[in-house]
């Protein structure tokens, strides 16, 4: 028997190591329980994204729904994860979803994870009891379930999130890049209405992603920026396998890291459509979104890292934007999830509303708030060596980083430095793999990458003489 163990992202496991119909109809059966007792009769949207026997396992899911009584309503085709989150949080009915996909992770990976009824992700809380009640085999009989259309409303949805008319009026050029993933159609034919000129690449259904890593970053989006160039586009759209998170392309084909991306949303929120809120981000974004917080006099929250942290936010209801650092970004007004879809439409109506290309609406930024140079190390180890530096980190207190004296010390998530000129170094053991992960930026990328470099030296001597 598979033992399940979820994280914040659900349960994920490779096909050839137990992610398979058995297991699905087992997390779904856990799942049902806590639902059926809370609210029987209640409804459950389910979706999943294009990787391997997705709908299959969409189907295993749903007849386990609906067997403890639940309503269930299946996607009738891969769809993204906002669109399911938006399916559920639009219906009084509906007291979460399940959505059967393993978002960037490579193809041999499957996972499934659980929405709460406004759309966004269930607590630990959640997960911990489905831990404890996944049944040892499947259940053996089975519940009859509906399909239905959960991409033609969200897309209605997204149309009425932006300006129409200003779009189309300049009508600029773009590529879109879905890898392959669930989001394969869906931006394109938005953009298309809005009267963009459009180029899709990797939008065939392909369940290995065409041999790319469905994530948005180098080098999987390197594509995209080939074609931005070779099409003379204006920016490039990127979204990764489930179409919640977003990499963006400027018209020279250059990679707009989420650092600038973020920032760049918040601002076209609050300058441009007299939005304003406070912003969470966590403790590993770049120093450009609290720069730009403060720019805009926006009240700033730092979360540990996980977008469950920043979802515990949004209950205060004052919240602009939230965003992680690897480029989700959820705007509360719409969905309390990270939706691709939603901040590529943004990005597209602040270039048209100012009238400049991606290029120069970066030069802008980085006038406004400085340069900064973001670098990201991990440093594998074996399971017992990072469990023994999880030990020790809340006793790490250095004096100095490559000669440079930390003004503030944190362990509020792993141990972060920061210095005087605005420069910091993180160093945070991962929850889900076997190593610890160094984040370091700076005014100078060789300060920034001697202190990613010099943290994970101490830490290694932190560590106890046996690891």
């Amino acid at each position: 028997m598979q033992i399940i163990r979820f994280n914040a992202k659900g349960w994920r496991k490779r096909f050839d190591d137990g992610f398979d119909d058995v297991n699905v109809g087992r997390v779904a059966d856990a799942f049902a329980y806590i639902w059926a007792n809370a609210r029987p009769g209640a409804t459950v949207y389910v979706g999943y994204d294009t990787r391997f026997a997705g709908s299959m396992h969409a189907a295993t899911a749903a007849r386990v729904l609906a067997c403890r009584g639940l309503q269930v309503l299946v996607s009738d085709a891969p769809c993204p994860t906002p669109a399911l989150g938006w399916a559920v949080a639009r219906d009084d009915m509906a007291v979460g979803g399940v959505m059967i996909t393993a978002s960037g992770a490579s193809c041999e990976y499957g996972g499934i994870s659980a929405r709460g009824a406004d759309g966004g992700p269930v607590s630990e809380d959640f997960y911990d009891a489905a831990a404890r009640i996944v049944p040892s085999a499947a259940i053996d009989t089975i519940g009859r379930f509906r399909e239905t259309d959960l991409i033609k409303p969200y897309l209605e949805h997204l149309m009425q999130m932006v300006d129409a008319d200003v779009i189309s009026r300049v009508a600029p050029s773009l590529v879109v890049d879905p890898m392959h993933g669930s989001g394969r159609g869906c931006l394109a034919s938005l953009l298309r209405r809005l009267g963009c000129r459009v180029h899709e690449i990797h939008g065939e259904l392909l369940s290995d992603f065409g041999g790319l890593h469905p994530t948005p970053t180098e080098p999987w989006i390197d594509t995209c920026e080939q074609a931005v160039r070779a099409y003379g586009c204006d920016a490039g759209l990127v979204l990764d396998g489930d179409a919640d998170r977003l990499a963006l392309v400027d018209g020279n084909g250059g990679f707009v890291t989420p650092h600038r991306m973020v920032p760049l949303i918040m601002e076209h929120l609050v300058l441009d459509r007299g939005q304003w809120g406070r912003v969470v981000a966590t403790f590993s974004s770049s120093a450009y979104v609290r720069r730009q917080a403060a720019r805009l006099d926006c009240p700033y929250t730092a979360v540990p890292m996980g977008f469950t942290r920043i979802y515990g936010e949004f209950v205060e209801n004052d919240v602009l934007l939230g965003s992680d650092e690897f480029g989700g970004v959820a705007i509360p007004d719409s969905l309390a999830e990270r939706d691709g879809l939603l901040a590529a439409l943004l990005l597209v109506e602040m270039m048209c509303v100012r009238g400049k290309s991606m290029v120069q609406l970066v030069d802008d930024l980085e006038r406004e708030l400085g340069t900064m140079h973001y670098i990201r190390r991990d440093m594998r180890l074996d399971a017992a060596s990072v469990q023994a530096f999880r030990n020790v980190l809340p006793g790490l207190n250095p004096p100095e980083v490559c000669g440079k004296v930390p003004v503030t010390v944190s362990h509020s998530d792993g141990l972060v430095l920061r210095f005087a000129d605005d420069s910091w170094v993180q160093l945070r053991p991962s929850r889900t793999e076997a190593l610890v992960r160094a984040c370091a930026e700076a005014p100078d990328p060789v300060v920034a990458e001697a202190l990613a470099r010099g943290a994970c030296e101490g830490a290694l001597r932190a560590l106890p003489r046996r690891f």
